[in-house]
């Protein structure tokens, strides 16, 4: 699906970001058999960029989005899964240049649901999260998942 956020922007630094009004991300949340919780990411689609890296199901940020209704909406299309089986709990902005962001939004689902993967994703998998950085991780989430971890472990898990 295309809309208005979709192209790239080009920081003063010469850098390229995706998403004319910035990006989001759904970092979603679900039990464990372990008791800790297991993280939904995406395997991206070797033709997409970053191709072949894990990552959380994200994407451009249309004009009229905010970035909860952004990174809802993408990991739906990329997903599979429905705004109603996931509880928003915070957001993090994650990546900031002049002129654009990424933010992390964090959700909790009460199960580890069924997701539909979608031509950009090779596959979709609920991993573990003390097993997250041991993927091949796309730099840019790499580069947040530790903070974001510590943002999650202040946040108790809904189930």
């Amino acid at each position: 699906m295309h809309g208005d956020g979709d192209g790239w922007v080009v920081s003063d630094g010469g850098g390229h970001f995706w998403g004319r009004h910035g990006a989001a991300g759904l970092l979603l949340r679900a039990p464990g058999p372990d008791g800790t919780f297991a993280v939904l990411l995406q395997h991206r689609a070797p033709w997409s960029h970053q191709g072949g890296t894990w990552a959380l199901p994200g994407g451009a940020r249309d004009s009229h989005e905010s970035v909860e209704e952004a990174a809802v909406r993408e990991a739906f299309e990329e997903a599979g899964v429905q705004a109603a089986q996931m509880t928003v709990r915070v957001c993090v902005v994650t990546h900031e240049v002049p002129g654009w962001s990424y933010t992390t939004v964090i959700a909790d689902a009460a199960e580890q649901l069924r997701t539909t993967p979608n031509r950009e994703s090779s596959e979709l998998r609920w991993v573990p999260e003390h097993e997250v950085a041991a993927l091949p991780l796309h730099p840019g989430f790499a580069a947040s998942w530790e903070r974001l971890r510590t943002v999650t472990a202040e946040i108790p898990l809904i189930s």
